[in-house]
Parts: structure tokens; C-alpha cells; sequence
């Protein structure tokens, strides 16, 4: 039986790219739907990708408050949640290989790694590489689960992703979710993906000092947090 699988792809000015990534997402055929959360853009990027054929939300400004938003919207009845970015790095095309194991009981979370897989020279810059690595020999300390990125393209049962807990509201949501997820003791499955530059506009991240010192200490902040934790919340 086909799981109901729901695409969440927060976007902030991502008016450019928004409409091929959306298209790209219903061409694989696996979704069911896919929500694009406008994370209060400026420009086009809620026509777009309406137009697309995405279904489009609005969430206040933050990386955590978009995905979750998105979460809220998606279907009752989904069973997996696929994220990914709204600016064309990350490639839909491979969205299988992340939802057929959890798909077919092999795992819960299915992250890919761009580390691990193909990059266009260009699309991680040398902080992105090392926050990456970094992260991963952190919380393999922690929590003996070997991940070697941070990567937005990621998928996961709904259902346990309710009971994470999740509360990071910025850029450290990613992170978050790969913490609470191995300390939950959830099947973790790294992927080997893809990775391109960004199809247009500017990255929120890395294109600029201020954003990369911005959001380096908003992932720090949430390692700390989560890690000095006593117990998991409760979701």
C-alpha cells in the first residue's frame, strides 16, 4: 500500500526557483501534496508556487516556525513528511530514496547527506563543510548515530516526528530534529544525495556574514539547549 506522503518546502523570497522545485516535487509522483510555507516574502513566491500546484501557508519569519507550520497544515492522513529548500540545491529527483525505506519499515528518519553524495562545485561553502562535520562527530559523541550533515532534504513518519517534541523555531531545527531523533532511539538511515548550487536569489545563510554568524549561533544555541536537556519533551 502506497503511504500518503506530504512534501513541506519552507521559502522566503525564493520567487526564482519556487515553481520548478514544486514541479519537480509532483513529477516523482510520490507526494500527495506539497505545501510550500511563505516564511514572509517580499516578492512573488506565494503566486509561484500556488501556480505550481503547491498548496501555500504563511508562517512569521524563521526556519523552525516555517517547517512547523507546514507540518500543521499537512493532511491528517499522511504518513511520511519529506523537507526540503524552496532554491533548487537540493534535488527532488531523489526524493525515493529517502521515502521507500521508511516506506517499507527499513527506517523512521531518512536524512540525506550531501557529504556523502555528488556536489556542484560551489553549492557548500567551506563553513557549510565544516558546521557539517562537526555536527556529526558531536553527536556521534553523544549518541553513537553516525551522521555526517545537517542537510534540509530529509523525510520521517509523522507520527514520531510528534513525539520529538520539537521546539526550535530557527535555523537550529534541523539539528534539533537529528538530536531528538537519535536520543529517541528512532531507526536513523543517512543517504547518500545529491547537491546543486542555488538555482537564483540569495542565500538567508550563507550569502552573507552577518546571516552565516546568525545562524552558526542559532544551531549552537540549540545544541546546547537539547543537549543539556534532562529528558525529551514530551510531544
Amino acid at each position: 500500500m502506497k503511504p500518503h506522503v506530504s512534501v513541506v518546502i519552507p521559502a522566503l523570497d525564493e520567487e526564482e526557483t519556487i515553481g520548478a522545485v514544486v514541479q519537480a516535487c509532483l513529477e516523482t509522483g510520490l507526494p500527495d501534496e506539497v505545501i510550500v510555507v511563505d516564511n514572509g516574502s517580499t516578492d512573488d513566491t506565494f503566486e509561484r508556487a500556488q501556480n505550481a500546484g503547491a498548496r501555500v501557508v504563511a508562517a512569521p519569519r524563521g526556519y523552525g516556525r516555517a517547517c512547523a507550520a507546514g507540518i500543521a497544515a499537512a493532511d491528517p492522513g499522511s504518513d511520511i513528511l519529506v523537507f526540503l529548500d524552496g532554491d533548487g540545491s537540493d534535488c527532488p529527483e531523489l526524493m525515493e530514496r529517502l521515502v521507500r525505506p521508511i516506506a517499507n519499515d527499513e527506517a523512521d528518519f531518512a536524512i540525506g547527506s550531501r557529504l556523502r553524495g555528488e556536489r556542484e562545485p560551489g553549492s557548500m561553502n567551506a563553513t557549510q563543510i565544516f558546521a557539517a562535520r562537526a555536527a556529526g562527530l558531536l553527536l556521534r559523541w553523544l549518541y553513537r548515530v553516525a551522521y555526517t550533515d545537517m542537510s534540509p532534504f530529509r523525510a520521517i513518519r509523522r507520527d514520531f516526528l510528534h513525539r520529538l517534541g520539537m521546539r526550535e523555531e530557527t535555523h537550529g531545527w534541523n539539528l534539533e530534529m537529528q538530536m531528538r531523533a537519535a536520543r529517541s532511539g528512532l531507526r536513523i538511515l543517512e543517504v547518500p544525495v545529491n547537491h546543486r548550487r542555488r538555482a537564483g536569489g540569495k542565500s538567508k545563510v550563507s550569502g552573507t556574514f552577518r546571516g552565516t554568524f546568525i545562524a552558526t549561533a542559532r544551531i549552537l544555541a540549540t545544541f546546547l539547549r537539547v543537549a543539556l536537556e534532562r529528558s525529551p519533551p514530551q510531544g
